[in-house]
């Protein structure tokens, strides 16, 4: 991989021996005058002593930089386009240059090269294993799990497919590891090449959730020596656990876990899987006997459109939301009585929303994810990530994930929990009401309850919480999240108990359990009234929310309207959008009306002109002889603005008020500066005489302001 001026490299360069993602093959692969810049600018010194080369020395350096295991240090921009990087498996497509990329290019972190779909932003894989798990992000995925293990534990996996010791940095000697553990086929054929012993064992550890502490590993292995320290009995460094372990099949977590990542057990499980796949005919037979349809029935509605519309209004004044922090109770309320929905359901979607970067002002750029989706694939992206378990924890009794300290946002076992209620509403009933007493008693004859039961008993202790029951979990997974995230109809009364209740899934929420996306109409946003913009599904997210500085939102339901009134035209050209970016942004969603097209082009015409003159007072003057005398006299007359308007003379900014009053005293006029009063007067010389002199006096206030006023041409 090379790269042009601006750290944009060229697709069509001859095809490297190494992988193009491993950092030491990037930097090797740049041009001698870009990595000199970036060595320079990073301030890494090259020792030409050594044996290793410029760029394997340079690619040492970079992963030491306390940037990538600390994002908190980098913008917002670029720490958000760093995770939307990662969660692409390291390599993301965008049509443009996102923001915040400068500081990640600047950084040596992140590497773009142009290709024919677009710009192809390259998180070298050194980078991606050291990463901090967020919000969005499956906290039992491979990666997560790699950034949080032991050294120990690093050290043998890099050892292990490296082929021989590894030596640090460890970041480094990970990323051949990374290449295999990434892709499905190879960890898939990894799995197979594993000894019976081995296999067995971790499918014993699978069937039962996943995790399991030390006693339990050992106990499964059946390992008779045990070994024991200050924090408990500690595993052998032999035997079928550290052979998993070695291939990152089995990563220990701090302080006395070992748990199977997501990616791992999908493959192992599979076998189990299709045998539940035989009994689903004999489940499905017993469910259609009897129709179970209610008389009355509440339809899920589509939270891409809610999310949209919660994006707007946390882009309003007064809605400020601290990151890292759980969106605030007050908030949410309010929300959900403007919406009119319940409570639960909005703080659900907007747990969600901020886990995918749409509260974010990042998500109005079409450069990167969200703002590069469409609104249609807002509903697979939030159910995606309330799956992955990472933002939404229904065993909690705070379920957004923010709302825990950080020190305290230990995972429990939710993902085995949901992946169990959705397998069994895939197996009753598709497309069929299925009672809720028939649906829990399925699950309660599930093999693995028992398995996932201990675990989130573990979990409570860990987390210092009340354990919650299981029966409980799963009514918060099937009567809350799930019709909230437009995946099942409720039928029966609304205020009818649990058990008189039924569920259907819909047709998006069987297409969303199939992997595939939604049915959509695709439909193109138009004005539907006059004022009123109904947004389409095939709409761009950045579009959108680019509206967001002058629409109001209207109805959110299926479908959300923007109301975009006078008033609210009015306020956008009053903070400085003139009407030809207006006409863009609208136009950019639909065409525009002849109503609005007419109101944008009113406030276009321009009536005229009006220059801005610093000034730092005013001198109110009655008497026109006084005012020229002073507008045309030296020393004085520096110290006006000229022209100055009608009765009197505008003050130069930064005027002193003691060396105007000097100047003018010179010229024969008189200020008497009072409390908040000047009084100017003019001295004319007696004629010879007299006894006296004769004075003629006019009054001169002055007048200060902070901001200076405008001139009219």
């Amino acid at each position: 991989m090379t790269r042009e001026s601006g750290g944009m490299a060229s697709s069509d360069e001859a095809e490297l021996d190494e992988s193009p993602r491993r950092l030491d093959a990037i930097l090797r692969a740049l041009p001698e005058s870009e990595l000199k810049g970036l060595i320079t600018r990073m301030g890494i010194r090259i020792d030409a002593a050594k044996r290793i080369d410029a760029p394997s020395q340079a690619a040492r350096a970079l992963v030491g930089l306390p940037d990538v295991r600390d994002p908190s240090r980098l913008p917002t921009a670029s720490r958000e386009l760093l995770h939307r990087i990662a969660e692409a498996g390291g390599v993301l497509v965008v049509p443009s240059l996102p923001a915040g990329l400068e500081p990640l290019i600047a950084r040596g972190v992140v590497y773009a090269r142009k290709t024919d779909e677009g710009i192809e932003l390259v998180l070298p894989g050194a980078f991606l294993v050291q990463l901090k798990s967020w919000e969005s992000e499956d906290p039992r995925a491979i990666r997560a799990l790699l950034a949080q293990a032991p050294f120990e534990t690093m050290s043998a996996i890099a050892t292990h497919y490296l082929g021989r010791p590894a030596t640090p940095p460890i970041a480094l000697s990970l990323e051949v590891a990374w290449e295999t553990l990434s892709d499905p086929e190879k960890l898939r054929e990894e799995i197979d090449r594993l000894a019976p012993v081995e296999r067995r064992l971790l499918e014993a550890i699978e069937s039962v959730g996943g995790e399991v502490d030390t006693q339990e590993l050992l106990d499964l292995e059946r390992e008779p020596m045990r070994l024991r320290s200050a924090s408990g009995v500690t595993a052998s460094r032999r035997g079928a656990g550290f052979a998993l372990e070695r291939r990152a099949f089995l990563i220990p977590i701090h302080p006395n876990r070992h748990v199977v990542p997501t990616e791992v057990a999908a493959i192992v499980g599979a076998d189990r899987r299709r045998m539940r796949e035989k009994r689903r005919e004999q489940i499905r037979s017993f469910v259609i006997e009897e129709d179970h349809a209610p008389r009355r029935a509440r339809f899920a509605s589509d939270p891409g459109m809610l999310s949209l519309a919660l994006a707007y209004c946390v882009r309003e004044p007064g809605s400020d939301v601290r990151p890292g922090v759980g969106t605030p109770r007050s908030l949410l309320v309010r929300l959900a009585q403007r919406f009119g929905r319940d409570v639960e359901s909005v703080a659900l979607v907007a747990a969600l929303s901020r886990a995918v970067g749409l509260w974010d002002a990042s998500a109005a750029s079409p450069a990167t994810p969200p703002g590069s989706l469409q609104v249609q694939d807002l509903t697979p992206l939030l159910f995606t990530t309330w799956r992955r378990g990472g933002a939404w924890d229904e065993a909690r009794a705070e379920r957004e994930v923010l709302r825990v300290a950080s020190d305290n946002r230990d995972a429990s076992p939710i993902s085995a929990l949901r992946e169990m209620v959705l397998d069994a509403l895939h197996d009753l009933g598709e497309g069929r009401w299925v009672p809720w007493q028939s649906l829990q008693g399925y699950l309660a004859a599930d093999e693995r309850i028992a398995g996932v039961e201990r675990l989130v008993r573990r979990w409570a202790e860990r987390a210092t919480v009340e354990a919650p029951e299981i029966p409980e979990i799963t009514r918060r997974i099937a009567l809350e999240s799930l019709p909230a995230l437009g995946i099942i109809d409720l039928g029966g009364a609304e205020d009818s108990a649990s058990a008189d209740l039924a569920l259907r899934l819909t047709p998006r929420g069987r297409a969303l359990l199939a992997g595939s996306a939604p049915s959509s109409d695709n439909g193109k946003s138009k004005f539907v009234e006059a004022h009123a913009l109904r947004v389409g599904t095939g709409a761009k997210v950045s579009t959108v929310l680019g509206l967001s500085a002058f629409a109001e939102i209207g109805r959110v339901g299926d479908q959300v309207d923007l109301l975009l009134t006078p008033p609210s035209i009015a306020r956008a050209l009053s903070v400085g959008l003139d009407s030809d970016a207006l006409r863009a942004r609208i136009e950019a969603v639909a065409p525009l009306p002849d109503t609005i097209s007419r109101m944008l082009i009113q406030a276009s015409v321009v009536i005229g002109k009006a220059s801005f003159v610093g000034a730092s007072g005013f001198l109110w003057i009655e008497d026109p002889e006084i005012r020229e005398l002073l507008r045309t006299r030296r020393p004085a007359a520096e110290m006006f603005v000229d022209p100055s308007p009608p009765s009197g003379l505008l003050i130069e900014a930064g005027v002193d008020l003691e060396r105007l009053i000097r100047r003018c005293r010179a010229l024969g006029v008189e200020i008497e500066a009072d409390v908040g009063n000047l009084k100017a007067t003019r001295q004319q010389t007696p004629a010879h005489g007299t006894e006296g002199p004769h004075r003629t006096s006019s009054t001169a206030n002055m007048r200060r302001s902070r901001t200076p006023p405008a001139r009219t041409r």
